[in-house]
């Protein structure tokens, strides 16, 4: 369930080291030996199992799941169902190698070019690769806000962790992404708060008997697919065991009406740009035309000035 960056190298899935895959693809030789050895180590049928898949002169083919196309005609919860069958169609990585490497300082332009890569290849991924992929596929759903939720637990004395990408939209709270268990990963549009939400993630862990400990909830991701901003992932950090249950309540509150307030006053506007006089300026070689000084302003009780006296301003050109 982990998908944080470790000494460069090693990654930890749930207390289980695994490998990121930092040579991009096709997969080198030596990463494709790491992975052979991983299944020899851990599957029950390990040794055989590998020299049986290697030896074979025909393997049968691996369907590849077609990218969701989500119609206008279709409600935002039924897009969101067909992103989230998607996710799922790709499959949970257990080679015990993550094949695409998630920097999370990296511009969201970046992120979402290898999201695109991700669909290309259509490989099996962890939960970090589900939500960069679940932002990619929603970009185009106007209204649906995206947000990064995590999940630090605890179980027999190891740390856990996992990530899914959070949903808002018409009032209501939902999530996508992959794990290895059902209950941690999709959740449809219909919990009235963000507490309701994060509360049914919390039964599930305990089902598992792990012990929730913390939450990073990030704020609403951009929906331009080009844009060079970051994903900030732990805008709000949350002890659940310090806070309690009333008051974690209160900061997913305070978490909501915040967001909600982003969204009303809206990015900033950008500055305006000074109108410039549409006449073309003085050719280069051309003398501009001599500065003549303003008359002096006369008291009201003096001789009104004879107009034939004033200066001719009808050549001057009035720039703004």
């Amino acid at each position: 369930m982990s998908e944080g960056l470790h000494n460069g190298t090693v990654d930890e899935d749930g207390g289980v080291p695994f490998y990121v895959n930092r040579g991009g693809l096709p997969i080198d030789g030596p990463t494709w030996e790491r992975m052979w050895g991983f299944v020899a180590r851990t599957h029950p049928d390990g040794d055989n199992l590998v020299k049986s898949i290697r030896s074979a002169v025909e393997l049968p083919r691996v369907p590849i799941p077609p990218v969701p196309a989500l119609t206008s005609g279709s409600s935002i919860p039924e897009r969101v169902e067909a992103v989230q069958k998607y996710i799922r169609e790709l499959q949970y990585n257990h080679t015990g190698t993550q094949f695409f490497e998630i920097k999370k300082t990296r511009p969201l332009t970046g992120l979402m070019d290898l999201a695109k890569e991700m669909t290309k290849e259509a490989l099996p991924i962890k939960c970090l690769e589900a939500v960069i992929l679940g932002i990619y596929l929603t970009n185009s759903i106007s209204g649906l806000e995206r947000f990064p939720i995590s999940f630090k637990t605890q179980f027999a004395g190891g740390c856990f962790r996992h990530i899914v990408l959070g949903l808002h939209w018409g009032g209501h709270f939902g999530a996508i992404g992959i794990s290895r268990r059902e209950d941690l990963m999709y959740k449809p549009l219909r919990y009235k708060t963000l507490n309701d939400l994060l509360a049914d993630f919390q039964e599930a862990y305990a089902h598992c008997w792990h012990t929730l400990r913390k939450i990073k909830i990030g704020p609403y991701v951009s929906h331009d697919p080009h844009s060079v901003e970051q994903i900030d992932w732990k805008h709000s950090v949350l002890d659940v065991q310090e806070l309690g249950a009333e008051g974690l309540r209160r900061e997913l509150e305070r978490h909501s009406r915040e967001m909600r307030l982003r969204i009303i006053k809206g990015p900033p506007s950008p500055p305006k740009e000074r109108r410039r006089d549409v006449t073309p300026s003085p050719q280069r070689g051309q003398a501009s035309p001599q500065r003549r000084e303003r008359p002096e302003r006369r008291p009201s009780g003096d001789k009104p000035v004879d107009p034939k006296s004033l200066p001719d301003l009808s050549s001057y050109q009035i720039r703004v």
